[in-house]
Formats: structure tokens, sequence, C-alpha cells
């Protein structure tokens, strides 16, 4: 996964460097300080860094900037890494319950069946905020 997010935290600086948008990584790897987190639009992560991020309840750097959470390759909620995904997705809902901010969740996949339970687990309303493509 490091190696993915090093890939698109490089392609999507080079596309929005124009724009003065600053994409930043946050993985085992690398970190940030908070200049560096002030400084910064867009973050790209693993789910296990955000998964220890957003343990830290004391510690809301990172959280209270977030307004848009986007999660890749969602289907990996049946996979090995669903309890961390589950934890993330359950964080990120009782903290918008919780302040009342909105944060805006978004699950992407190529390969979702099961997209209706998934969209409730996420708390969309079906009638305005989930979409399905099929492959036409």
């Amino acid at each position: 996964m490091k190696p993915l997010v090093a890939e698109v935290v490089g392609n999507l600086s080079y596309r929005l460097r124009h724009y003065g948008v600053n994409v930043n990584e946050l993985s085992g790897d690398q970190t940030s300080s908070h200049q560096q987190i002030d400084e910064t639009q867009i973050i790209i992560t693993t789910p296990e860094k955000w998964d220890i991020i957003t343990r830290k309840s004391g510690d809301r750097t990172y959280t209270q900037l977030v307004k848009l959470l986007i999660i890749d390759e969602i289907h990996f909620l049946h996979d090995n890494r669903g309890p961390v995904l589950e934890s993330i997705i359950a964080r990120t809902v009782r903290q918008i319950e919780a302040t009342k901010e909105h944060i805006r969740l978004v699950g992407l996949s190529a390969t979702l069946p099961n997209y209706k339970d998934v969209a409730r687990f996420l708390h969309v309303d079906d009638k305005k905020g989930l979409f399905h493509f099929e492959n036409s």
C-alpha cells in the first residue's frame, strides 16, 4: 500500500500544482509537521495509518481538518483490511454525529455487488447520494 500511496501523491501533486493544491503523504515511512499539515489540502494515507491517527481521541489535529474522506477499494471491507476500514468509517460517522460537522464520505470500488449494504453502512441516502454505474 505504501508504494501506491507514494504513486498517488506524485500523480496528484503533478496534476494539481498549477492550482496551488498541496498533496501530502502520511504512511509508516512518512511523517509531517503541524506546519506541513496546515499547508496541505489533500492527504493520501493507508487505512492502517489513518486508523492509528484517528484513534488518538485527544489529538484531533488531522481529523478536525477533514471535510472529505475517500475510501478507494472499499470492497476490502470483506477482506483482511475490513476491520480497519470499518473502524475508520465508524469513527468518522461518530465524529460527524458528535460534532455536527459535515464530512463527506465517498466509497469507491470497481467490484461491489452489495453496494446498497455498503451505502447503508456509510449512512448514504440512496435517493440522492448513492451512485452505481453498470459496465455499459
